[in-house]
């Protein structure tokens, strides 16, 4: 359970996040939380990963039968799907992403296409190994998966490993991670020794390439293919693997993905030719499918965060961004610093008013929040212990009012006087500029 200003950290992650899919070309898209065991027994889950998945029982009846029957003939409807009874709770998204995938025809024009997915995964885990927020049965990953050409997997995972970096130097975390490849499992694995050597000499390119330090885990890729782990280290020294990037020629045949290309022998290579015969020939290619997750699970990276900034956040990730302390408790300051409050994160009740009128909101009066946490601390307690008190709460801007604001129409930061428009334009930046 996260509280307000737990909830608060999650969500600029994820906004976060969202914000770099601009960039990086990646769509999202929103997928079930539940699948009938079918999907999974197609996608290798049930035969490699059941023990940590949990199991749902939906209702096996006919919806044409018994008490609820519209009518009592033993006709069955030939549009109702039968419930088969069996269900799963979904540990990851991938299944979804290619069922989506698969939904339309592809062109070797359409790839790369990038899907990401917020959606909340559920894992079995033991519980000897669950671990405060780093390790949960219920979590949420910035899940992403590329369907690709097999000549743009290069590309795509530099691409990817970029992302990584510029997250984690937003997130100052940028020297403190390594980078491991995980190779094919011992046992519960899919797909033959070839494609597997195929994909891992693919992954240490493109490791090779990115100039970063990197080391092998044998045996520790997932059961459809290798991986590059990122490993962060906590403030005991303990490491955690969060972001991850994944390459897998598995799931595209288990779903039987394709997309239309020239020369298709060539392309599925991952080679070109300049054969106007060979061009002139269209065929199905099956993509390769990189899963990548540069958070990771966003609650164990939040876990990691905390002990890392130990109440020192930035000002863009602090849970408490400003609080606006009142001198004293007469109707005018009150007032002014609710006013001031509402100037700062974008309460703008002209253009409520519109809108419960029945119109838009107008151009001078825009419906426009900022996202800013800001709280307010009218008691009648000293000044001076407020200040204490907001400090040691880890405010980030801990800002005035008295009766000479009021008169000025301002608001008090230090020794700097400014109007709350101007307040709120200096902390929106703060926040862009991830001070």
């Amino acid at each position: 359970m996260f509280l307000p200003r737990g909830a608060r950290i999650f969500n600029k992650l994820v906004d976060f996040l969202r914000k770099q899919y601009i960039r990086y070309g990646f769509e999202e898209v929103i997928t079930p939380t539940i699948y009938k065991k079918s999907l999974w027994a197609k996608s290798g889950h049930l035969a490699n990963y059941s023990d940590d998945m949990y199991s749902v029982t939906g209702n096996p009846k006919s919806a044409a039968t018994g008490e609820h029957a519209c009518c009592s003939g033993d006709e069955k409807d030939p549009n109702h799907e039968e419930e088969d009874g069996e269900y799963g709770l979904k540990p990851m998204n991938c299944p979804g992403h290619c069922v989506i995938f698969a939904s339309k025809a592809r062109s070797y024009r359409d790839l790369p296409i990038r899907y990401a997915d917020f959606s909340p995964l559920h894992r079995n885990e033991i519980s000897g190994a669950l671990s405060g927020l780093t390790r949960v049965r219920r979590f949420h990953q910035d899940d992403g998966h590329i369907f690709c050409r097999p000549s743009q997997v290069e590309e795509e995972i530099k691409r990817t490993l970029e992302f990584v970096k510029v997250v984690y130097t937003v997130l100052r975390l940028g020297v403190s991670y390594r980078l491991a490849l995980s190779t094919r499992p011992k046992d519960h694995y899919i797909g033959t020794d070839e494609e597997w050597q195929r994909a891992e000499d693919a992954l240490r390119r493109a490791l090779d390439t990115s100039g970063m330090d990197w080391s092998v885990n044998e045996g520790d890729g997932a059961f459809y293919g290798p991986k590059i782990d990122i490993i962060l280290k906590d403030s005991d020294g303990k490491e955690h693997q969060t972001a991850t990037v994944q390459l897998d020629f598995q799931l595209p045949k288990r779903f039987e993905l394709e997309y239309q290309a020239p020369a298709p022998e060539y392309e599925a290579r991952g080679e070109t030719t300049d054969d106007p015969a060979l061009l002139a020939d269209y065929g199905p290619v099956r993509p390769v499918m990189i899963h990548r997750a540069v958070l990771g699970s966003v609650e164990r990276l939040m876990a990691l965060l905390i002990e890392n900034y130990n109440g020192k956040w930035p000002f863009w990730l602090n849970p408490r961004q400003a609080i606006i302390l009142t001198v004293n408790t007469s109707d005018p300051v009150i007032e002014w610093a609710e006013q001031a409050r509402n100037v700062i994160i974008g309460n703008n009740s002209q253009a409520y008013e519109d809108i419960l009128a029945g119109k838009l909101p107008s151009a001078d009066h825009p419906l426009r929040p900022t996202g800013l946490g800001v709280d307010v601390d009218i008691s009648a307690r000293s000044l001076g212990l407020k200040i204490r008190e907001a400090r040691n709460s880890g405010y980030g801007h801990i800002l005035v009012v008295g009766d000479e604001d009021v008169k000025h129409k301002q608001v008090s930061l230090g020794k700097e006087r400014m109007s709350p428009a101007e307040m709120r334009d200096k902390m929106v930046n703060m926040v862009d500029t991830f001070q």
